[in-house]
């Protein structure tokens, strides 16, 4: 998770929502990954999306068996549902999202009856995790008040 973090204040020095997010096989790590949404001006780019893209191309395969996931934020429905055709094992989440969060905060997707069930584990480094978003959003408040 504190490579995910990583990935995270990265994303935040791009002006990018603080979201990392890391896969990993065999204790090994396959591919990381963070929000590229505003700078490649893509909806589709969340950490998630990308670490799962570069773990598939790392096995050469769209099955991501025994991998886990660490992302410091939990992830949302379209995440969520890569997640699940992805067969990833195991998601282990940092800070909850109470607006989008489809693994416990808004709705769990894993409960749902998907032929695949990935293993949820919650409120990893969740203190540390949600202080980078807070950070980042008091900071970007605080710049868009200087412009107006």
């Amino acid at each position: 998770m504190k490579i995910a973090l990583k990935e995270a204040m990265l994303a935040a020095e791009e002006l990018e929502t603080p979201v990392g997010a890391v896969i990993v096989k065999d204790n090994k790590i396959l591919a990381c990954g963070r929000n590229r949404r505003e700078t490649q001006k893509n909806a589709l780019l969340h950490a998630e999306l990308l670490a799962i893209n570069d773990a598939c191309k790392a096995l050469d395969s769209w099955r991501l068996l025994d991998c886990d996931l660490y992302v410091t934020l939990e992830p949302c429905p379209m995440c969520a549902g890569a997640i699940i055709n992805a067969r990833i094992k195991r998601v282990i989440f940092g800070a909850f999202d109470k607006k989008n969060g489809s693994f416990g905060s808004v709705t769990d997707l894993s409960k749902l009856p998907y032929n695949h069930k990935p293993e949820i584990i919650s409120g990893m480094l969740e203190n540390e995790c949600a202080e980078v978003l807070s950070a980042f959003f008091k900071k970007l408040r605080k710049f868009k008040k200087e412009r107006n």
